[in-house]
């Protein structure tokens, strides 16, 4: 039995937690703990992580929000500046002594997901986070594919479109640097900003889907065009990779209905509307990308 400390490090807080990876797949855990996530400060951030690593632990697996590469050990992630330029991986390996492995969050969730939740039955899994923004992950026989310049399933950054309604959407600017990804409409912060500019209405996410499923005419158009957006591009994900099954997670991915709508919007939109993969919401529970890290974790340890 492999014994796996890991850490999921948001904006926020980190949570953090000992896994103990059966060889019977079961993973019982000893609880979850959640620390405040020094953002501005790095040797905070290495004390932090390095002081929640037992001595019993094989491992350390890292899921972490942002842009990670995996093989160089660094991150970039907007909302924890600190980790800007520097070599994360090799520092935390230094501090523990032991073997780290980093892997962005929607990675996590998604090998977690593909092995352990909604999609354990299938060959082939796109991840699909609905949250502050989007994101994704591919996994294919319970391995995660992540390309050669670990960007697989990063669905958020190719140029958005309304073809369906015909709407001209506002130029807006991504974190990326580019301009009109997908993820700037996609996520919950978009639909927000998509309500505001074409009903002149400030509300938040959960409050338009309320609406929406009330039948404000404000909401039905908003919702639209977001289906649009969003269902299109979906779409052109399954006609790419062809999976069995997309399995949603984040805060919008909690609203059925949505979930129903936009498996409807992708459906009408591939090549074979007849065969088209199922849109789930994830069945794990909220610390799913701490399984997804021990998962990586100890695949990447038996390889050593």
């Amino acid at each position: 039995m492999a014994v796996i400390s890991v850490f999921d490090i948001g904006g926020s807080k980190i949570a953090s937690s000992t896994v103990f990876m059966a060889a019977s797949g079961r993973l019982p855990s000893d609880g979850v703990s959640s620390i405040p996530t020094p953002v501005e400060d790095y040797a905070a951030l290495l004390r932090t992580i390095v002081g929640n690593v037992p001595s019993e632990a094989e491992a350390a697996g890292v899921s972490i929000a942002g842009l990670v590469n995996p093989k160089a050990g660094v991150v970039r992630a907007a909302n924890i500046p600190c980790l800007a330029g520097r070599p994360f991986r090799e520092d935390l390996e230094r501090e523990t002594g032991k073997p780290v492995f980093l892997i962005n969050d929607a990675n996590a969730f998604g090998l977690a997901e593909a092995s352990l939740g909604a999609g354990a039955d299938h060959s082939s899994v796109f991840a699909v986070i609905l949250g502050t923004g989007v994101g994704g992950a591919v996994v294919v026989d319970g391995h995660l594919l992540q390309g050669a310049g670990m960007l697989a399933g990063e669905w958020g950054h190719g140029p958005a479109s309304a073809m369906r309604t015909g709407r001209p959407l506002p130029r807006w600017r991504c974190g990326c640097g580019q301009t009109g990804c997908i993820d700037v409409y996609g996520g919950a912060r978009g639909l927000e900003r998509l309500h505001l500019e074409f009903t002149g209405r400030r509300s938040c996410s959960f409050e338009i889907l309320r609406d929406w499923e009330a039948g404000d005419a404000g909401a039905l158009e908003t919702l639209d065009i977001y289906l649009d957006i969003v269902g299109g591009a979906l779409a052109g994900i399954v006609n790419l990779i062809d999976p069995s099954i997309l399995v949603a997670g984040g805060g919008l991915a909690g609203n059925d209905k949505l979930l129903r709508a936009l498996e409807q919007e992708m459906r009408a939109r591939i090549l074979t509307p007849d065969q088209a993969p199922s849109l789930v919401a994830a069945s794990l529970p909220g610390n799913s990308a701490l399984l997804g890290a021990a998962l990586f974790a100890s695949g990447e340890l038996s390889k050593r």
